[in-house]
């Protein structure tokens, strides 16, 4: 029976360890650092800091300090007048940004006198007894109070009584991660409500070189404010996105909605949930089970071991039990029903499961995995409007009104990146392999302002054409496409040297195998900050951490990509369809974000896609971040 467990994404915890001591590791053959960082619960950079050579890998039977997360208490520090972060930083030899990890909701409006904050990694109890005491409401005398409204935000609350959001958040400590209607707000006693049309609101389109700090300056509001009536601004400022920003009275460009993509807003979905009316989710998955029991040739231990297919999809099954027990924790009023498809590249059994089940009051179905076998259960369905998720297929076919693809698109990833190139002004250089001619004719047909470098007859970079292209004084990317690791360990060598005349990152279309050989060093790529678009993100919260934790108690292994998958669509699914305004409304108006995976679907051409994307690089701690 596997054990409940209860994600609540309303409130972002961070998870770390104590001050360590230190157990010793003798390297196993095949071992990476990042293997043993797991198995002991640590980080990559942990082992890195007590064993600095292991940057340039691992061997076998080498002895590694790894830190012993189980003892002493992490050390926490008083804020004192005039200190920075980097002061901090400097004092206690650590980096800011393990700092800025450590201490996330508490420097969520920057450092303060007094603050008490962590400067080695705390223990999620003694972290979790930090964010009970900060959330805890402190009581002010002759206070006067607000009860929340439908449609009321921070912004026009603060500014209703005369406050800044940062007063008010400081009064509120619970109402940082949002508000909820009908919940009691303190403010300052005797304060006076102002006019609610003293605040008016309009539409702004953010235009090239623009920042947070020059938009905060035109609309005369605080950075903070901004992003509290534009939340997708915590991922960074985009040419185009629509905000909304006070009236100053000057020029408002603003573009109308049937000419541009406006963001979503990103929604925790549990809190909305509807509780009273039966829900169904139906989950088609190609488990073959008939094929397997016929096959003689090769006993069940052996289809396991060698079946990579059966492999995924028991995968996505395990994450999808623990999205389902988690809903029934949360007491959602969900039926899920769990079919085997039957299914080869040609030919499936789906039409049989629909002709002899009722499908008609449905609310989604998840499945199968092939694309033409996902196409033809939406076909089936779409005389029941029921809405049909393609979980894992990166394949685009027959635009259909009732099939979402969960997976973004690969030229949705690419165009992510020339969008972060943009906003970045930066000068971009394609260094594309003879071989790649898919790669260069996509950047050349979408991004002919492009820079190419040029190889000679040897295969050779032109270094010389190269460093003509670069700019001194602005961002150059270097994207790289190339098939052969001796010819990337080349051309990173090069751009190293390069980096002393030119701010210069290297970026990458995906992750593709080349780059994983032993003969590059990490370090090349960590130094370069190679920037790369992906359709997940780096795992970091609390409650990531948690559903790995349960996941290796349940299934003895920790979760891979397909199983967090599993749990993403799956939940994901189960809390729209619980929604009051069901599933279809819920996602075309709401973008959600859960272990890995961020869901913000959309219609271009009839084809409905999730446009959630994510840019990561790797950063000099050997770690990896995502890109703002």
């Amino acid at each position: 029976m596997i054990k409940r467990v209860v994600f609540l994404f309303s409130l972002i915890f961070l998870f770390a360890l104590p001050v360590q001591s230190q157990i010793k590791h003798v390297v196993a053959k095949g071992e990476t650092v990042f293997q043993i960082a797991k198995k002991y619960e640590v980080t990559p950079f942990d082992i890195y800091r007590l064993n600095p050579d292991a940057k340039n890998g691992v061997k076998e039977n080498t002895t590694l300090l790894i830190p012993n997360g189980t003892v002493n208490k992490a050390v926490k520090h008083t804020v004192e007048p005039k200190e920075t972060l980097f002061g901090i930083s400097k004092k206690y030899n650590v980096s800011v940004s393990d700092i800025e990890t450590w201490n996330k909701i508490v420097l969520e409006n920057g450092l303060k006198i007094g603050q008490e904050i962590f400067v080695s990694k705390p223990s999620s109890a003694e972290l979790s007894m930090a964010l009970s005491n900060l959330a805890r409401p402190k009581v002010i005398s002759n206070a006067t109070t607000h009860v929340v409204e439908a449609k009321e935000t921070k912004y026009g609350i603060a500014s209703r009584y005369g406050l800044t959001v940062t007063e008010l958040e400081q009064l509120n400590p619970q109402i940082i991660g949002g508000l909820n209607i009908g919940e009691t707000v303190i403010l300052k006693p005797g304060v006076v409500s102002k006019k609610i049309s003293s605040v008016t609101l309009v539409d702004y389109e953010v235009q090239p070189k623009e920042t947070m700090y020059s938009l905060s300056k035109k609309f005369d509001i605080s950075q903070g404010e901004l992003i509290t009536l534009n939340p997708d601004l915590q991922d960074g400022v985009k040419i185009g996105m629509i905000l909304k920003v006070p009236s100053n009275g000057g020029v408002v460009f603003a573009k109308t909605k049937d000419s541009v993509l406006v963001a979503k807003k990103k929604i925790n979905l549990i809190n909305s949930v509807d509780k009273s009316n039966q829900r169904s989710l139906v989950l088609l998955l190609p488990f073959n089970m008939n094929k397997i029991a016929t096959d003689s040739l090769k006993t069940k231990t052996e289809q396991l071991k060698t079946n990579k297919f059966l492999n995924l999809t028991l995968d996505f099954y395990a994450g999808a039990l623990m999205a389902i027990d988690s809903a029934k924790t949360l007491g959602l009023p969900v039926n899920v029903k769990v079919y085997d498809v039957e299914s080869t590249k040609y030919s499936s059994n789906v039409a049989s499961i629909i002709s002899k089940n009722n499908f008609e009051n449905v609310d989604v179905v998840v499945g199968p995995f092939q694309n033409s076998v996902v196409e033809t259960t939406a076909q089936l369905l779409s005389k029941y409007n029921v809405p049909v998720i393609s979980p894992l297929s990166k394949e685009r076919g027959l635009p259909m009104n009732n099939l979402y693809y969960s997976v973004p698109s690969e030229d949705l990833l690419k165009d992510s990146m020339f969008n972060y190139f943009k906003s970045k002004n930066g000068n971009v250089v394609a260094v594309i392999s003879s071989k790649k001619t898919t790669s260069k004719d996509f950047i050349i047909a979408n991004y002919p302002e492009v820079k190419h470098a040029l190889f000679n007859d040897k295969g050779a970079l032109d270094v010389a054409l190269l460093k003509s292209q670069l700019v001194k004084g602005q961002k150059n990317f270097v994207l790289m496409d190339i098939e052969k690791a001796s010819s990337i360990l080349n051309i990173t060598n090069i751009l190293k040297v390069l980096q002393k005349e030119y701010d210069i990152q290297l970026a990458v279309f995906e992750l593709y195998d080349a780059l994983n050989f032993e003969e590059i060093p990490m370090k090349n790529l960590a130094e370069l900050k190679m920037l790369f678009p992906s359709a997940t993100k780096v795992a970091s919260t609390l409650e990531e951490v948690q559903f790995e934790k349960e996941f290796k108690k349940i299934n003895n292994i920790y979760p891979n990509a397909a199983a967090k998958k599993g749990f993403d669509v799956i939940f994901d699914s189960l809390l729209r369809i619980c929604q009051p305004e069901g599933f279809v409304k819920s996602v075309s108006t709401t973008r959600t974000e859960y272990i890995e995976n961020s869901f913000d679907y959309n219609s271009s051409n009839g084809l409905i896609s999730n446009n959630a994307t994510y840019l990561l690089y790797y950063d000099t701690d050997l770690t990896i971040k995502q890109a703002q």
